[in-house]
């Protein structure tokens, strides 16, 4: 028995690991061991650990948790169940069985990639889709963007920012109004409206965007609007759904609805970093989930307190 279970061991699942450690709860992490951005060379913006391998920094995590008495074990969370109790029993990949009073899911988000041949294969690389993460490694150099909805020329715009060497292709974005041309115009953003049917490598890397027309533009990073899906199916068992994330009015993807804390509306289920904030990097994922950890623990103390007074009570 458990006081928490979380599923997930990331930067978010970790934090809330180490933070319920410290507070002398027993807790179990269970990881597939496949973070999202384990293709990226580097972890950015994290303010103590700029450039450290995504691996590196769950490994020192996995230990640091480990010092506090935390387990984790490598697997996958098939199913979770509510018990009259309140508690939960989990199911793991291999058949084992636990029981937890508290959940916490921080399953992350897929990406879901724009059908072009190449793209996946350089996901995380030289593919990428966040210039906070990955602007300053391509600074100065030919950066592409590749056009697939209404956001596009907004990405464009941001991507010039870390070099003048920005090409907008067009893709299957919709048709620039004359305001957008303007602004692309001013910044000097190449537009570029040939659909892209493939990318072009040198040495594994990319070397170009190659059109429809069979013209092959030099590109040395492309820039990719994704579609960002919550990992929630574990959570739908609970009854807890997940929900439409908009930007600029537009659908980007769906995450798992919860208050500040990270609390669902299912009590005693909370969640943490992308699976319910999709566009959060590294460090505040980090921070969520020591969020998370806290309010799980405070919402233990509750119910122990709550369980004492009765027992106090009966006893008198």
């Amino acid at each position: 028995m458990y006081d928490v279970v979380i599923v997930g061991g990331g930067a978010a699942g970790l934090s809330g690991a180490l933070t319920l450690g410290r507070a002398r709860r027993r807790v179990l992490v269970v990881d597939a061991g496949r973070p999202r951005n384990a293709p990226a060379e580097g972890v950015h913006t994290y303010l103590g650990r700029e450039g450290l391998s995504p691996l590196e920094l769950l490994a020192a995590g996995r230990e640091e948790v480990a010092g506090y008495g935390g387990e984790v074990v490598t697997g996958t969370v098939e199913t979770a169940e509510r018990l009259e109790d309140g508690g939960f029993r989990v199911v793991l990949d291999d058949g084992s069985e636990v029981r937890a009073a508290r959940l916490l899911v921080t399953t992350g988000l897929v990406d879901e990639l724009p059908d072009v041949p190449g793209l996946a294969e350089l996901w995380g690389k030289d593919v990428l889709h966040c210039p906070y993460c990955h602007g300053w490694e391509v600074r100065d150099q030919a950066i592409g963007v590749l056009g697939t909805g209404p956001l596009s020329v907004h990405q464009a715009l941001l991507w010039r920012q870390w070099s003048e060497g920005v090409t907008l292709f067009l893709h299957t974005a919709p048709e620039l109004d004359a305001g957008q041309r303007e602004q692309l115009a001013a910044r000097g953003v190449t537009v570029v409206a040939e659909k892209v049917t493939g990318l072009e490598t040198a040495g594994g890397r990319l070397s170009g965007v190659r059109l429809a027309d069979g013209h092959v533009v030099p590109c040395r990073a492309l820039a990719v609007g994704t579609r960002l899906t919550a990992r929630g199916g574990l959570l739908a068992g609970l009854g807890v759904e997940t929900e439409d994330v908009e930007m600029g009015g537009h659908v980007i993807g769906t995450r798992v609805p919860a208050d500040p804390s990270g609390a669902t509306s299912v009590p005693g289920v909370w969640v943490a970093g992308n699976v319910t904030s999709l566009v959060e990097q590294v460090i505040g994922s980090a921070a969520a989930g020591v969020r998370a950890g806290a309010a799980i623990n405070a919402d233990l103390i509750a119910e122990e307190t709550r369980r004492a007074v009765a027992a106090r009570a009966a006893a008198a």
